[in-house]
């Protein structure tokens, strides 16, 4: 038996990890809540990681996604549950590592008790930044196995399917919220965003202007997602080749929902529009040049490279 109980941290390699620091709490509103030689640990609130930056020597970009287990649910128990379904794990400071069917590494810590049940308004605000982030919410992967890899978190994970779009999209929860995680079928694996939940499109209307004026763009948004509901918006991350999505207004789910199969159309994506740029797949440079100038909205189209989504 596995179960998770939220989303605890994605960690990204970064090339300078004090530059890196200040970025991302500059940009994003994040606080430094641990450090050391060669990692620090971001968070949205005062008890809720959300970012770690290191500098273990790989490329920027992923490192890995870590996910908190349940209560009831003990580090030995998951390791189990690993085990029996062959698996592989390690342990590794104080959790488990494991790999997904594309690489991808994956993290499991055991549950740990909260420093206050309060809700977060209740507790004492600390060195926390007015206009901070609520939490880290979800994750989304490019994927070229999207049935393979919808059956791998299901099993190996325990993460029960929401919603599909088509039979290219898929997205996956823990709980009550619509997702915590999502795969697109693009052909190829890579990480492609992590999303920030703000409080409203009145807080997104702020950071994007304050994201503005530090030179970041919007790859796509804002959009109001038919698959999920939320209004989104999503920020393109040169450095750690990724986006970061901030959003709102996530659809609740019932615990007696059954999966729905979308329509593969412009409204199942965006009720208010258009369908992202062909950029917004990407992570090549030729892709971020294009975004960067909105050459496609100028009437250059993108050049397929090889390998990259269509």
């Amino acid at each position: 038996m596995i179960e998770l109980r939220r989303l605890h941290h994605v960690a990204l390699a970064v090339d300078d990890l004090d530059a890196a620091s200040r970025r991302w709490t500059l940009e994003f509103g994040l606080l430094v809540s641990e450090t050391g030689p060669d990692r620090a640990l971001l968070v949205c609130d005062d008890g809720a990681p959300a970012v770690e930056l290191l500098t273990d020597g790989r490329e920027p970009g992923l490192d890995h996604v870590a996910w908190e287990l349940s209560r009831d649910c003990r580090l030995e128990d998951a390791r189990a549950h690993l085990d029996g379904i062959g698996v592989a794990n390690e342990e590794v400071d104080g959790g488990l590592r494991l790999n997904d069917l594309e690489g991808n590494e994956l993290h499991l810590l055991p549950y740990a008790e909260p420093g206050s049940r309060l809700v977060p308004h209740a507790r004492p605000a600390g060195n926390l930044a007015v206009g901070h982030p609520r939490r880290l919410g979800h994750v989304n992967f490019l994927t070229g196995r999207i049935h393979d890899q919808v059956r791998f978190y299901g099993e190996a994970l325990g993460m029960r399917l929401t919603d599909w779009l088509g039979d290219g999209g898929a997205w996956l929860r823990l709980s009550y919220e619509h997702h915590e995680m999502a795969l697109v079928d693009k052909g190829y694996s890579h990480f492609h965003h992590l999303a920030f939940d703000v409080v409203d499109i009145g807080q997104m209307r702020a950071a994007l202007d304050h994201l503005g004026r530090h030179g970041r763009w919007l790859g796509w948004g804002p959009t109001r997602h038919g698959v999920g509901g939320n209004i989104a918006s999503y920020v393109r991350i040169v450095e750690e080749a990724c986006f970061v999505e901030l959003y709102c207004d996530m659809e609740k789910i019932a615990a007696d929902h059954e999966p729905r199969i979308w329509p593969d159309d412009r409204y199942s994506s965006n009720t208010w529009g258009p369908l992202p740029p062909r950029s917004y797949f990407r992570f090549d440079q030729a892709a971020i040049d294009s975004e960067r100038a909105s050459l496609e909205m100028l009437g250059q189209p993108l050049d397929d490279v090889p390998g990259a989504p269509r």
